[in-house]
Parts: C-alpha cells; sequence; structure tokens
C-alpha cells in the first residue's frame, strides 16, 4: 500500500522560509513520480511543482518559480518542497502526491493525475 504522510508546515512571517517534507512508503520513489498540491480556503486544489521518476527534472507553477525547490533523497524516500521569499497568497494545505510510473521523465500538473495522496499539511503566512 503506498502511503505519504507530509510535514514541516507551520506559521511564518512574509519573506520568510519553510521546508516541507513528503515520506513515501510502499513504493521506492525511482518507480513513481510526485507532485506538490495546495489547495487556500474556498479555492480549488493546485499543482505547486512536480518531480518526475528519474530524478532529473522538475516542473514549478509560475507564482513558485525562483522561490521555490523541489527535490528528493532516494535513500530515505522523501520528498522536500523548500520554500523561499513566501508571500501571504502561499498560505494553504499542501499536499503531496504520487503517482507509479513506467516513464522516467513524465510528470503530472493537475490533481486528476495522482492516485495517491497524503493528509497535508498547513502552512499560513502572515505577519
Amino acid at each position: 500500500q503506498l502511503q505519504l504522510v507530509e510535514s514541516g508546515g507551520g506559521l511564518v512571517q512574509p519573506g520568510g522560509s519553510l521546508r516541507l517534507s513528503c515520506i513515501v512508503s510502499g513504493l521506492p520513489l525511482d518507480r513513481a513520480y510526485i507532485g506538490w498540491f495546495r489547495q487556500a480556503p474556498g479555492k480549488e486544489r493546485e499543482g505547486v511543482s512536480c518531480i518526475d521518476s528519474s530524478g532529473s527534472a522538475t516542473t514549478y507553477v509560475d507564482s513558485v518559480k525562483g522561490r521555490f525547490t523541489m527535490s528528493r533523497n532516494n535513500a530515505k524516500n522523501t520528498v522536500f518542497l523548500q520554500m523561499n521569499s513566501l508571500k501571504p497568497e502561499d498560505t494553504g494545505v499542501y499536499f503531496c502526491a504520487a503517482t507509479i510510473t513506467s516513464d522516467p521523465w513524465r510528470c503530472g500538473g493537475h490533481r486528476n493525475e495522482y492516485g495517491y495522496w497524503g493528509q497535508g499539511t498547513q502552512v499560513t503566512v502572515s505577519s
């Protein structure tokens, strides 16, 4: 059974940083592409970033480019999202999600492309 558990959320002032972690169990990371999503109150869940199963390519939504960095540690089966220069509009529940794939360079940007989800971690950016 593939399971994902996020951690690292919290309250931070604008301009601050947070590092989210997503521990994946039940499948080696090199057999899945992993995405980070976020959902603000009253809004649709949106894709933030994705890393392919080869670990060689990442994609980001335009609003976080240059501020967020997604990475992974295969030995620990953990994916990270380093978030810098945080803004109030980054506030929301952040989810990691996974899809099993045999294509090492595939990544997904829409929530419908993902079959497994974590429970989410709250990120609040406020002064």
